[in-house]
């Protein structure tokens, strides 16, 4: 198979000249003509801090942010996917019930905004039925190694209910847009598998587990890859319950200290590095996927 090569049209040139000669005008305009006073060297501060007392640089607001939100994604991320599946399941069920149930939650979660679903889940949900109040009681007088392990990966115990709050408020809304991911990858199986399967007397469990889902997997990688890309990004939406993330660190760094700009260009800078690798590895594994599918 030849590769098709690559050609540049004019343009495509005019073009690119239109994007940098805009870029660069809205550049001199923020730099030359807008009234701010610029302190790019006080916002690396916010960044690490050196700590007296211990003798070394630790993390400080910004970082403590983005730590929280690598936390918050990734296990907001496990939860999505498990309901994900279990909903994606339930929507192609042979059972009306179930399929009601599924097709429910997703419309549910699909059509309304996510910043409703986060005040509807973190105050009435988790308040009301599932309250975590009891966890911060039960590690409030832990071991300090136990309070260390748990700020380290999960949250500090004066935080902790708050924090699993958001992971679940983040889950809820999440697992509905990956079960039609999966939803998708299990009917985009051939019908012939699920006869053959039941031809030689498979289970529909052992059906879907053996056969349906392994080839579903393969199909919808990428997309479940980039859906996780778009939950790191929607983290920034738990900011509103007081969760101490990025985008809530930098909240309260530009209302202390007024570097308005240099605060969100970092953090901007800070999403883009925590997402961009994701994305580079996301068009590595369609590639790999595609040459091993030709």
């Amino acid at each position: 198979m030849t590769a098709v090569r690559k050609s540049y049209l004019p343009l495509d040139l005019f073009l690119l000249a239109v994007i940098f000669s805009a870029a660069g005008y809205i550049g001199y305009r923020v730099v030359a003509q807008l009234n701010y006073s610029w302190n790019w060297s006080g916002i690396w501060q916010y960044l690490f801090r050196y700590d007296e007392q211990q003798g070394r640089f630790v993390a400080n607001y910004l970082v403590l942010g983005l730590l929280t939100t690598i936390r918050l994604s990734l296990y907001a991320g496990i939860l999505a996917m498990v309901g994900g599946l279990c909903m994606a399941l339930a929507r192609t069920s042979q059972s009306l019930f179930w399929r009601l149930i599924g097709r429910t939650y997703i419309e549910l979660m699909r059509n309304l905004p996510p910043l409703v679903i986060i005040f509807l889940v973190y105050f009435f949900l988790v308040d009301q039925i599932a309250p975590f109040q009891w966890i911060e009681s039960a590690t409030r007088n832990a071991q300090p190694a136990t309070i260390h392990f748990l700020t380290l990966f999960v949250a500090p115990p004066s935080s902790l209910s708050a924090f699993l709050s958001a992971v679940v408020t983040l889950a809820v809304f999440e697992s509905a847009y990956i079960a039609e991911i999966i939803r998708s990858g299990i009917e985009s199986v051939d019908r012939g598998q699920w006869e053959a399967a039941h031809a030689l007397g498979l289970t529909r469990r052992q059906t879907l587990k053996n056969i349906i889902l392994p080839q579903g997997f393969r199909q919808i990688l990428p997309p479940l890859a980039g859906q996780f890309i778009s939950l790191i990004k929607d983290s920034s939406i738990v900011s509103v319950i007081s969760i101490q993330e990025l985008t809530y660190q930098g909240t309260q760094l530009m209302a202390s200290t007024y570097m308005t700009i240099e605060v969100w260009v970092l953090v901007t800078l800070m999403y883009f590095l925590l997402t961009f690798p994701c994305s580079m590895a996301i068009g590595k594994l369609e590639r790999s996927l595609a040459r091993t599918s030709a």
